[in-house]
Formats: structure tokens, C-alpha cells, sequence
């Protein structure tokens, strides 16, 4: 098997990262680090790279964490490994470009924390989900208990929660916890449909749309409000808001190069 569990390749200006961690992609310690490794060299990438599409390969996006090392977990060697976790959900959540989840089977426990960091979510219809963490004895320790209320609300969140039930991707997409719902061999198809659409946009204005609404989330409303005006002065100076604006009037397709 090979050392690398995770992989990406380019298309224009679309990457595509591969969780590859037979058989069920668990979050292991390594496969942590060369994810938050390949982050790293895509945010370096910035004229390059406008949209990620994150996925897994074979029969699940993250079937949690590396559960056969729970036994041995102290409190204190379960607070230093939650702080490296930490960095890598926060990574994936304020990178700068959009990151499309294309989750192609199971997303439990770690990896529905970390698909709940990525800006969009599109499921197979094979999919399931939940937070399973309950039944080991634990809380979700990612996130979880917080990203997945300001998703589904109160309710719905503490349900999952405490009965550690999984759910279909039909259900999910009821609920408002993943945005589209494909049979499976479309999946990285309409995940590419969909990053090629938002790639098409000004970078700048997407970036700072992306900005606005995560911090938003975490202020009053008058605060973001700043947050937003803030953006769009920003923005009215920048070169793609003057061509998008003649591409309008002359009724042509604009041409945005990120500046």
C-alpha cells in the first residue's frame, strides 16, 4: 500500500484532493498531516487554484477517527491530539478559495466534522451520515457539537448527537446538511459542474463573499453588517468589479483575472 493517503491533481484551476486510507479513510495521524501538507501548498497556489473539491476514494468520504486507538487515549494525550485535529478543520474552513465536499459513501464522526468545514457539501445518494460518537463513549470532539447546530439547528443537531444514528443522504439534504444529493457516478462530476461555475466568478469577490459569511456567523448581526460593508467598498476598487460592470453594459462575457 502506498505511503501517500491523500493526493490531489489539477484541473485548471479546480484541485481535487483523494482521501485514500483503505478501507473506510479514517483519520489517522498521517493522514491528517499530508492533508493539512497539501492545503498548505494550495493556499500557496493562489493565482492558480480557485476552487477545491475535497472527496474520498472507495467506500467513504471519513469513516471517523482511527477508533483502535481510543483504548490507550489519556485526558491529556486526547487534549493534545483534538488541538492538532483543531488545526486541520480550521484549515479546510477559512482556506481562501471554496472547498467542495463531494462525498461519495460514509461520513461519520471525523468526517462529517470535516465535511461541515468545507463550504458545500454534495452527496450520493449512496452516502451515510451521522456522528457516531455516542456509541464509543464520547462526544464529537471535532466540531461537531457546534458546526452541526449552526447547519441543521438545536433539534436535529442534538438527535444525531445523542443517538449516534446514521442518516441518508436524502435526509441530509432534507434537513439542510448537504446541498445536493447525485447518484453516485455523477458525483465528482457535478462537484467538478459546480466548482468550474464558481471558478468562472471574480476570485476576489468569492473570496471575500466566503469572508464575510463564515465570520459573520460568529457576530451580531450589526457586526457583520460592518463585516460586509467593509468587502464590498473593498471590492468597488478592485479591476474585476470594473470589467464585470462593462461586461454587463456591453453584454459580453467578463473576463476576471483576481485583480
Amino acid at each position: 500500500m502506498s505511503d501517500k493517503l491523500v493526493t490531489y491533481t489539477t484541473d485548471n484551476a479546480i484541485a481535487t484532493i483523494t482521501i485514500d486510507n483503505p478501507p473506510m479513510n479514517p483519520l489517522t495521524t498521517e493522514l491528517r498531516e499530508q492533508l493539512l501538507a497539501i492545503l498548505d501548498e494550495l493556499e500557496s497556489k493562489k493565482d492558480e487554484i480557485r476552487v477545491v473539491i475535497l472527496t474520498g476514494k472507495g467506500k467513504a468520504l471519513m469513516a471517523g477517527a482511527d477508533i483502535k486507538s481510543f483504548p490507550e487515549l489519556t485526558q491529556e494525550k486526547a487534549k493534545a491530539r483534538l488541538k492538532k485535529s483543531r488545526q486541520l478543520y480550521l484549515k479546510v474552513e477559512e482556506f481562501e478559495r471554496p472547498v467542495i465536499c463531494a462525498i461519495n459513501g460514509y461520513c461519520l464522526g471525523a468526517g462529517l466534522e470535516l465535511s461541515m468545514c468545507c463550504d458545500l457539501r454534495i452527496a450520493s445518494s449512496e452516502a451515510q451520515l451521522g456522528q457516531p460518537e455516542i456509541n464509543v463513549g464520547v462526544i464529537p470532539g471535532g466540531g461537531g457539537t457546534q458546526r452541526l447546530p449552526r447547519l441543521v439547528g438545536e433539534g436535529i443537531a442534538k438527535e444525531l448527537i445523542f443517538t449516534g444514528q446514521f442518516i441518508s443522504a436524502e435526509e441530509a439534504a432534507r434537513i439542510g446538511l448537504v446541498n445536493k444529493v447525485v447518484e453516485p457516478e455523477k458525483l465528482l462530476d457535478e462537484a467538478m459542474k459546480m466548482a468550474k461555475l464558481i471558478a468562472s466568478k471574480p476570485p476576489l469577490a468569492v473570496r471575500a463573499a466566503k469572508e464575510a459569511i463564515n465570520r459573520g456567523l460568529n457576530m451580531t448581526l450589526s457586526e457583520g453588517l460592518e463585516v460586509e460593508a467593509y468587502h464590498w467598498s473593498y471590492l468597488c476598487g478592485t479591476e474585476d468589479q470594473k470589467e464585470g460592470a462593462r461586461a454587463f453594459i456591453e453584454k459580453r462575457k467578463p473576463v476576471f483575472k483576481g485583480k
